[in-house]
């Protein structure tokens, strides 16, 4: 678990399916000091998820948290909401080789996961690793500022 002295504002969104692990999340992630904004969904009744991954992704992108978690059945749908709003890489990590990957070599800054593929357990290992891997740089920030070259590029049309 994480120290208050590494405290995050984290926001977090989810549709139905990843609800119970949301509220898990929540309970982990405050009682280790974080901050953390809750964009729903509060309850396991049917919503749609786009407009939820949204407003988390937004967050980030204006620097109101520094990292968003979403989470769905699967987290693909997720996933691709959070990376529609311009300036965040959200990467789907169902386990810890992909979370760590996802922080080291394209410096994530949502993670997406699936309520119906991880446990509360693997969820909170793979928080703690996305949280903790910092950015490796080098070869791979030339890559990151090639993909913010198409997000402006695609942008412009």
């Amino acid at each position: 678990m994480t120290t208050p002295h590494t405290s995050r504002v984290i926001a977090i969104g989810s549709d139905h399916a990843g609800y119970d692990l949301k509220q898990h999340l929540i309970g982990y992630l405050t009682k280790a000091g974080h901050q953390v904004v809750d964009h729903g969904t509060h309850s396991s009744e049917s919503v749609d998820y786009p407009p939820i991954c949204a407003a988390v992704a937004r967050d980030v992108r204006d620097g109101k948290a520094e990292i968003g978690i979403v989470m769905g059945g699967s987290g693909q749908g997720e996933q691709i909401a959070a990376n529609k709003v311009h300036g965040v890489r959200a990467a789907l990590c169902n386990d810890l080789y992909l979370a760590e990957m996802a922080r080291s070599h394209n410096d994530a800054n949502v993670l997406s996961m699936g309520g119906r593929v991880v446990t509360t357990e693997q969820a909170e290992q793979i928080v703690e690793k996305f949280l903790h891997t910092p950015f490796e740089g080098g070869r791979h920030e030339r890559r990151v500022a090639q993909l913010a070259d198409i997000e402006q590029q695609e942008g412009a049309r």
